[in-house]
């Protein structure tokens, strides 16, 4: 912490840089007539000093890489002692069409799966429903039943492998045919290993693909939470995810605030239902999005990692040091690309990655640059590949941790980012939590308005997209595109009635009831969903089952 005299000389020696060196430059040199700001829009001074950061003490406040409150990382040697994992959102076609993709990234030095289902999947629905058509497989793999997740892994041992499956309002069936897939290939539940993102939250919020109604699909959640401590203590059974609220518009702030407080909110449910917080906390994960602002990104993962530390620590009481972590995946942000002049993408996205791993992430997922297009060819999903390597392994960004640490720059963002933080988390205590916010429409509204003024910089050009408002052309580079074709629906369509066909159609029908009475207590549903998912129920059948219990939400006019 500066003392008051060092505080003082500092204050006098930058004002007589202001006033001396600084003046006579601009007065030959002024400086160009933009606003300098964030991303988000926050005011960006033209230097940062030691003043800046009156009242920060580094003991405290930035400490030591492996210790509370763990600002510079959550492991004492970070990227010196291991990488993080680097996987792809891969998905698309059939399960035969996404497996090939798999092994191709596994040969090509990709170090976990991440699996990315189709619109009728994430919505809970079978590819033969008429609600289906024209969705099957276009924006991520068709699972229907067992038989497909079967399809999916196969060749791939659950037991060797983490997967990380971004789902959410089903979330629970999809991780029961993990499971049950898992002890089919005769793994030890107990020490296979993944995320399954089972962020509802998020969903009322800013992506909208939702089922059921918030307060039984929180229970999904806190059910999934309760399994997992008691059968697959090494999966991490929620992955609360910033990444789709970024995606939807929101600030920086509005992004790491949203994400921890409905961290807290999950934390809380969990504790009302009986559970001790360290019981479940150690297993919590977080997903991020790295925008292009490349110091607010990293002043954000900083920021994310300190907030939560004092929060389960101050506010949950964990005694757990592995309770206090916030261990999270990082995606490149999707929402950046652009379809003008493609390739322009490769170069986002290395800055985005580059600012991830500078701050910290655990895992990351680089977006290929024909993502504005279509899904990732091979060639895009490699060069997304190799992004991750040549950072890993030519860059120098792995030597040393936090190798911003200390900076005024960095410094500062970071405190007005826990900050910032902080009072939106006041904001939405004082509504009764994030379930009653979103009820109020709070959140979704701090989005919407974000969005809006972001979009009205880039069309007066108070930010600049190259090749978009900007710099544009108008001949353009081709690239090429991953085309689905409705051959996937076709093929999905026939084995979904093959398995209806030779499954014991009795046998899963007294399961479907048990599911339904076991909904209408509070008993844990996952034991139910995976003896269903054994006998081949589907997807469809067991949302549909639930449905009947919970009901569908539909979202009010805010």
């Amino acid at each position: 912490m500066p003392t008051d005299r060092r505080t003082a000389e500092q204050l006098t020696r930058k004002k007589e840089w202001e006033e001396g060196i600084l003046k006579q430059a601009l007065e030959y040199l002024p400086e160009r007539e933009i606003p300098f700001t964030t991303v988000s829009g926050k005011e960006i001074a033209p230097l940062y000093t030691e003043e800046d950061l009156q009242g920060w003490d580094s003991n405290r406040d930035l400490g030591f890489p492996g210790e509370f409150p763990y600002t510079r990382g959550i492991h004492p040697s970070m990227y010196r002692s291991r990488l993080w994992t680097m996987r792809l959102f891969s998905g698309f076609g059939t399960p035969e069409d996404t497996n090939s993709r798999f092994k191709y990234l596994l040969a090509s030095g990709q170090t976990g799966l991440s699996v990315a289902f189709d619109l009728p999947t994430l919505m809970g629905i079978d590819s033969d429903n008429p609600l289906a058509e024209g969705e099957v497989g276009k924006c991520g793999v068709a699972i229907d039943t067992l038989e497909d997740m079967e399809i999916l892994f196969d060749g791939i041992p659950l037991a060797d492998v983490t997967t990380s499956m971004t789902i959410n309002a089903p979330a629970a069936i999809l991780f029961a045919m993990y499971v049950a897939l898992a002890q089919k290939q005769g793994a030890d539940i107990r020490k296979i290993s993944g995320t399954i993102q089972n962020d509802i939250l998020k969903e009322y919020i800013a992506q909208k693909e939702w089922i059921y109604p918030p307060r039984p699909s929180m229970r999904l959640v806190i059910d999934s939470f309760k399994f997992c401590a008691e059968y697959v203590p090494r999966w991490n059974s929620i992955s609360i995810s910033g990444y789709h609220i970024r995606e939807a518009g929101s600030t920086a702030v509005q992004e790491l605030a949203f994400t921890l407080r409905d961290g807290i909110e999950y934390v809380q449910w969990a504790i009302d239902a009986g559970m001790n917080v360290d019981e479940f906390a150690p297993r919590l994960s977080f997903f991020f999005d790295s925008h292009n602002d490349f110091f607010e990104e990293i002043a954000k993962f900083r920021a994310a990692r300190r907030t939560w530390a004092r929060v389960m620590r101050d506010r949950f009481h964990a005694k757990n040091e592995r309770s206090w972590l916030c261990r999270f995946h990082t995606q490149t942000a999707g929402c950046t690309l652009t379809a003008q002049q493609p390739y322009n993408n490769i170069i986002r996205i290395a800055i985005q990655a580059l600012a991830a791993v500078l701050g910290g992430t655990q895992s990351l997922h680089t977006t290929s640059l024909d993502e504005a297009l279509s899904l990732p060819t091979e060639m895009g999903a490699q060069i997304a590949l190799r992004t991750q390597q040549i950072i890993a392994h030519e860059s120098g960004a792995d030597n040393t941790v936090d190798p911003l640490g200390g900076s005024y720059f960095v410094e500062r963002l970071t405190n007005e980012m826990e900050q910032d933080a902080n009072d939106y988390f006041r904001r939405i205590d004082e509504m009764g939590g994030m379930v009653a916010a979103i009820e109020r429409g709070f959140p979704q509204r701090e989005i919407q308005e974000a969005s809006y003024r972001y979009q009205r910089a880039l069309e007066a050009k108070k930010k600049i997209v190259v090749g978009v408002n900007e710099f544009a052309t108008e001949k353009d580079y081709v690239v090429p595109i991953q085309e689905i074709g409705e051959d996937v629906a076709e093929h999905q369509k026939a084995r979904l009635a093959k398995v209806n066909r030779q499954r014991d159609n009795r046998r899963v029908s007294a399961l479907l009831h048990e599911l339904r009475e076991t909904a209408k207590t509070d008993r844990n549903l996952l034991p139910v969903m995976v003896e269903a998912v054994k006998e081949y129920a589907t997807l469809g059948e067991i949302c549909d089952a639930l449905k009947e219990v919970f009901g569908i939400y539909q979202e009010p006019n805010f």
